[in-house]
């Protein structure tokens, strides 16, 4: 593992920063994350200061499983929009939320099972062949929800209406966040998705397209709109759903993996060895089962939050807490979580357009860095097979319950495709030595 200089470290892992610090530390944290972790809920429809709270406790349970040796933000997690969507379509939000937990549990045992046995079972089952088509999938299958939030107006209703204010408002706004991305440096290089929000918010402001009503009733003080089981709804246990998030849980085990990997780096220290990849999971599956019981989207690391570490040097976990406390601090504002459910579904289809296609093209990545050879049939089979179930919308009826569909469709047969098919490389557990 490559070594960081101390002389270049500002915090290290353990070390408590000055308060001045830590405030304003803890908050560039929070603004990196802030953007995308109330995109999810705003496309699945839970509540923005649910989800907020969710990655504040989230983060603060992972801090605790890992014993405080790995700096690392959870926020809303992309891969779980469409399973969200699907499920609450098929049996409402509340067996949408005990999916949520089962796929918490599912990080659980994997940890269980990385702890007894290694990893590279894990490897072997998800290789860089499967998971980085189906990473293309989850990005590629939700680009007509991105188009349709970017052009119409009720762009979730069947009285779609188009409009080119809507159109030019999302232009703009996906316009400034690539212009953030590429142009921007320091802190402002880290938070282009709320920069890009927040010139979307106020073009919409001056094209009267603004309801500013709800912000103004809103009291500075709010109890968010908990969904939690037994007391605001009585869940009810589907396969179907069950079927439709286990898969993708399986598929952002990978994820996990290479966020640790560039963590670990970027710290300059094996966080796969010590405290060691199952607590890590671990961690991060009892944040997706916390945020679950209270009604928010499913978790994960955060990239944009290792870019702040990249940056900052500042790696302390008592930084990261400080994130976690403000954005639970923060959900409790009212006002904050009405002006997030202001924002114009141009502004955020602006937004998704490149994050969905970002979501994509790290799939694309992944064949790439790992050098996937496609003169090699096998591998031109599996990566075929799965982009055009998943993005096609394929779906295997089991029972009047239970379907497979789409990318969970897609996943398991990619996974299946790989074990069966003649030729298969296994992993090494030298390729997570660096």
């Amino acid at each position: 593992m490559e070594q960081v200089k101390k002389k270049d470290i500002m915090y290290d892992v353990e070390d408590v920063p000055k308060l001045g610090h830590w405030l304003t530390l803890s908050l560039q944290h929070l603004f990196a994350m802030f953007g995308a972790t109330v995109l999810v809920p705003f496309l699945v429809g839970l509540s923005p200061a649910v989800a907020l709270i969710s990655s504040g406790l989230g983060t603060l349970a992972y801090l605790l499983i890992t014993k405080g040796k790995i700096p690392a933000y959870l926020g809303s997690s992309f891969a779980f929009i469409s399973p969200i969507i699907a499920a609450k379509a098929s049996s409402g939000p509340g067996s949408a939320m005990i999916g949520c937990f089962v796929a918490g549990l599912v990080y659980g045992l994997v940890a269980l099972i990385i702890y007894k046995a290694g990893l590279n079972w894990l490897m072997n089952i998800l290789p860089p062949v499967v998971v980085g088509p189906v990473i293309m999938v989850i990005g590629l299958s939700l680009a007509p929800t991105a188009v349709n939030m970017a052009m119409y107006i009720n762009p979730n209703t069947d009285n779609q209406i188009y409009s080119i204010t809507n159109i030019t408002i999302a232009l703009i706004t996906l316009i400034v966040t690539i212009i953030g991305n590429i142009y921007f440096k320091g802190f402002f290089g880290l938070i282009p998705i709320l920069i890009g929000i927040t010139v979307g918010y106020i073009c919409s402001i001056i094209a009267g397209i603004v309801n500013f009503e709800p912000i103004r009733e809103a009291n500075w003080f709010e109890i968010p709109e908990f969904m939690v089981p037994f007391a605001t709804y009585t869940p009810t246990f589907s396969w179907g759903v069950i079927a439709i998030m286990v898969p993708v849980a399986i598929v952002t085990l990978s994820e996990h993996i290479g966020h640790q990997m560039v963590l670990s780096k970027v710290v300059g220290r094996n966080f796969l060895e010590k405290p060691g990849l199952h607590r890590s999971i671990a961690g991060d599956g009892a944040g997706i089962m916390i945020g679950s019981i209270i009604g928010g989207p499913p978790l994960t690391s955060y990239g944009e939050n290792i870019g702040v570490l990249t940056m900052t040097k500042a790696f302390s976990v008592y930084i990261i807490g400080g994130a976690a406390v403000t954005a639970i601090i923060f959900g409790f504002v009212g006002k904050i979580s009405a002006v997030i459910s202001s924002i114009p579904s141009a502004v955020m289809g602006g937004i998704s357009i490149l994050l969905f296609g970002i979501i994509a093209s790290s799939g694309l990545r992944m064949l790439v860095d790992n050098k996937i050879d496609f003169d090699k049939k096998r591998n031109l089979m599996i990566a075929s097979v799965i982009l055009v179930l998943g993005i096609g919308g394929a779906f295997l009826k089991l029972s009047d319950e239970v379907s497979l569909s789409g990318m969970a469709l897609s996943a398991i047969v990619g996974i299946l495709l790989n074990l069966i098919l003649p030729g298969r490389e296994k992993v090494s557990g030298d390729m997570f030595e660096n």
